[in-house]
């Protein structure tokens, strides 16, 4: 378990751009440049000249995201160069730098841009061999069909990944969008029920008072009576708007049911009997919390959990509940590594949502140490 965190620790390194296209030009310049010292050595000049053709190309490569037209303008001289000299001997007649640069021409740039650069790269070739032929070329029937393939086939290679990733990134912001909207019809219904609630008991309260008040108190009885009636009516708006809420058939029941932060330890046995180990530390004196603070509480942990099951290998989790004069914390933390992107979740816009309805902070992120956090702070309002 050890080797494999550590091989995707490596993996995951080298899968950032930057990274990556630093090693890509050391893949491709290093060798070049030793054999080169070697061939300095046995005097083979124009082989030293093709080597050094070669690694300028790679070089060029180190700006092919920022900068795709620049790099593929600038292989494609270097290309010419080596053509019209006699320097390159590929059957192509292109170097492997000049494939790279136009996968990326094709990969980081759209439309209309790509097509025009693409044609005058394949002009370049054209008219740099007609300008200056070679009996290399002139040996090859139809060379212009061969820069054509040499050029088009990389773009079009980069062109279909680009749309395939943009159209992936599309679905899973669709995705996360229909999350968060589904997260907030949740959470607005789970507030409408606390604040029925609270009203119900106002309501009741308000008709006690007057129902007990001495004879002679008509102004502060005409009061409570507005009181009441007003409570009475924000109790039939509400739930009207509640019965639309929930209107909705992919949820069940009441989803605030049996949501509190009591359940915490039954919700880490319950993650526990799934596979997945779980801790649960308790710090500070519990203190009744909020309707809307105590769902929020037991809907961090309960996502966070679930994305540690989905989203992590060999994960262990770590929750910690923390109970302070003007604030509740909760933190979710695991030590397992992120699998492959395949199917994603999007529980972290709900719990932003949640945390942010209750006045709160979220912060969410990897740990240094490896693993994943999810830190939420919430205040408490003062009696």
């Amino acid at each position: 378990m050890h080797v494999a965190r550590t091989l995707m620790k490596i993996v995951r390194f080298f899968r950032r751009p930057r990274v990556f296209d630093v090693t890509l030009v050391i893949v491709l310049f290093v060798p070049v440049l030793l054999g080169m010292s070697s061939l300095i050595v046995q005097g083979e000049t124009r082989a030293t000249l093709t080597a050094g053709l070669h690694m300028a190309g790679s070089l060029c490569l180190l700006m092919r995201r920022g900068r795709p037209i620049l790099t593929a303008g600038l292989v494609a001289a270097l290309d010419v160069v080596g053509i019209t000299t006699q320097l390159l001997f590929f059957l192509t007649f292109t170097s492997l730098p000049s494939g790279i640069a136009y996968y990326g021409l094709g990969r980081y740039t759209t439309g209309r841009t790509t097509l025009i650069t693409s044609a005058t790269v394949f002009v370049v070739y054209v008219i740099g061999t007609e300008l200056f032929p070679t009996e290399q070329v002139l040996t090859v029937a139809g060379g212009w069909l061969v820069f054509l393939f040499a050029v088009f086939v990389p773009v079009g290679i980069g062109q279909f990944v680009r749309l395939r990733t943009e159209l992936n990134e599309r679905g899973r912001q669709e995705a996360a969008d229909a999350a968060v909207r589904a997260e907030r019809r949740r959470i607005a219904r789970e507030l409408h029920d606390v604040v029925a609630h609270h009203i119900t008991g106002i309501n009741a309260l308000v008709g006690g008072a007057r129902a007990t008040l001495p004879p002679g108190q008509d102004v502060t009885k005409n009061a409570l009576e507005s009181a009441e009636q007003t409570a009475r009516q924000a109790m039939s708006e509400m739930r009207q708007l509640l019965d639309v809420l929930r209107v909705d058939a992919n949820e069940g029941p009441d989803a605030a049911t049996g949501v509190s932060a009591e359940r915490l330890p039954v919700l880490i046995k319950e993650a526990r009997s799934s596979g997945l180990p779980a801790s649960l530390t308790v710090t500070g004196e519990p203190v009744e919390l909020p309707a809307a603070v105590d769902h929020a509480v037991y809907r961090i942990v309960q996502e966070a959990l679930t994305n540690t099951r989905k989203h992590a290998v060999g994960a262990r989790a770590t929750v910690r509940l923390a109970y302070e004069p003007a604030a509740v914390e909760v933190e979710v933390s695991d030590d397992g590594m992120a699998k492959e992107a395949g199917v994603p979740g999007f529980g972290l816009g709900g719990m932003a949502e949640r945390v942010a309805l209750c006045g709160g902070r979220l912060s969410t992120g990897p740990r240094p140490e490896g693993g994943f956090r999810v830190h939420a702070r919430i205040p408490l309002e003062k009696s």
